[in-house]
């Protein structure tokens, strides 16, 4: 493996904010896309759900069809066998013969009576799963319509967005790979524990970028002649001079706008 080649400090300030510029650029990048991501999954999760209540739905409403079938099945049965009954009880021999054919007919005539009850109930049941799969399908042409519009909207930001994304990435690996190891932990580190992700900042008006802290004019002049990389002892920051950080905005703008 090559050994990368020997900085010195200004090098090393200069690539290192660099590097802060380039990853502060993908960070605009998605923050325009902002929760747009996850707000096209969440919404793909939900029509999914509601397609499967539907199906569901459906299928509760067959059963319930075939419910009713077969006990109006139960009903002609039950009809027939009442004809059957009171066609022999016309030629009983006896009392017996008769209160036993009595009781066949009474059990069949409270078996019409508890089918046409099931039935009822299960017709009842039918207009409520009617009215869901009503509700249901007018908010999953809501979601579907939502979605779409949210997939447009995220699709629009992707094509304007992912070949810079993608140039930025490639730079920022670039000159991750030339500076030292140690000192692209440490970015990483104070990047990920600070706000906004700005782990180099320059010196403005005698302070941290986005701190109010005043920074000692002796500290500021050790800045100014970059001869070792400071940090700012409230948040940790790499702290650039002005006049450096205003040199490399002005080369990375002008990279990023041949991106």
């Amino acid at each position: 493996m090559a050994k990368k080649a020997e900085l010195t400090v200004e090098d090393k300030l200069r690539a290192l904010y660099d590097l802060q510029l380039i990853d502060s650029r993908v960070d605009e990048i998605r923050n325009v896309r902002g929760e747009l991501p996850l707000e096209v999954e969440d919404l793909e999760d939900e029509v999914l759900g509601l397609k499967s209540r539907l199906d569901k739905l459906k299928t509760d409403l067959e059963t319930i069809n075939f419910e009713i079938g077969a006990k109006k099945n139960l009903i002609d049965e039950a009809k027939a066998l009442i004809k059957k009954y009171a066609d022999q009880q016309k030629n009983v021999r006896n009392s017996r013969e008769f209160n036993s054919i009595s009781k066949e007919l009474e059990f069949q005539e409270l078996e019409i009576q508890l089918a046409e009850k099931n039935i009822k109930e299960f017709k009842a049941q039918i207009d409520q799963k009617k009215e869901v799969i009503a509700e249901t399908k007018e908010r999953l042409s809501e979601r579907e319509s939502h979605l779409k519009h949210k997939k447009s909207e995220l699709d629009a930001i992707l094509a304007e967005t992912e070949k810079e994304e993608k140039a930025l990435l490639a730079q920022s690996e670039k000159y991750q790979n030339e500076i030292d190891e140690r000192l692209v932990k440490a970015y990483a580190r104070i990047r990920g524990n600070v706000k906004n992700g700005l782990a180099v900042v320059p010196i403005e008006r005698g302070a941290s970028g986005g701190s109010f802290f005043t920074i000692p004019p002796q500290v500021q002049v050790e800045i100014a002649s970059r001869k070792k990389i400071i940090t700012d002892e409230h948040s940790g920051r790499i702290l650039v001079d002005p006049v450096l950080a205003e040199e490399e905005q002005s080369k990375m703008h002008e990279m990023f706008s041949n991106l």
